[in-house]
């Protein structure tokens, strides 16, 4: 008995060492997709939406923003997406051609959005490219 007790400590490590591995995947790839919003982005001034897809490994961000009274410029923007830990990454280039990248990470059922324009086109565009602003789930 004292041979197989080993054997089976090492097999119960095993498999609770894979479950763990197992779960830190699915925790890396699941709960992104959704859609997030805040109404009154820019104290009020605006509206901001956000729309991540997920179809098999690949993502997708996509968003738009607005001013509340509709002067200028009104951005419309995708690109493609991956997720490392709790941070999702992607790339976007907007309806006026301007282009960057970006960070989303989560913050419970919210999102902390961080946009940074890599090429500007369409500089009207820029004052809705922040860091760190929170975007709420979308319940439908």
């Amino acid at each position: 008995m004292k041979t197989s007790t080993p054997l089976l400590l090492l097999l119960a490590s095993i498999a609770f060492l894979s479950g763990c591995f197992v779960s830190a995947n699915a925790a890396d790839s699941t709960g992104w997709a959704g859609e997030y919003r805040d109404d009154k982005y820019l104290n009020g001034r605006a509206v901001f939406q956000l729309t991540i897809e997920q179809s098999g490994k690949a993502m997708q961000v996509s968003f738009d923003a607005a001013w509340v009274d509709a002067h200028g410029a009104a951005p419309e923007a995708q690109g493609p997406a991956k997720v490392s830990g709790n941070t999702l990454t992607f790339t976007f280039t907007d309806s006026f051609d301007n282009s960057g990248s970006g960070t989303i990470t989560r913050k419970g059922n919210d999102i902390i959005v961080s946009l940074n324009p890599t090429h500007v086109v369409e500089p009207r565009c820029l004052g809705f490219y922040g860091k760190n602003f929170r975007l709420k789930r979308v319940v439908k």
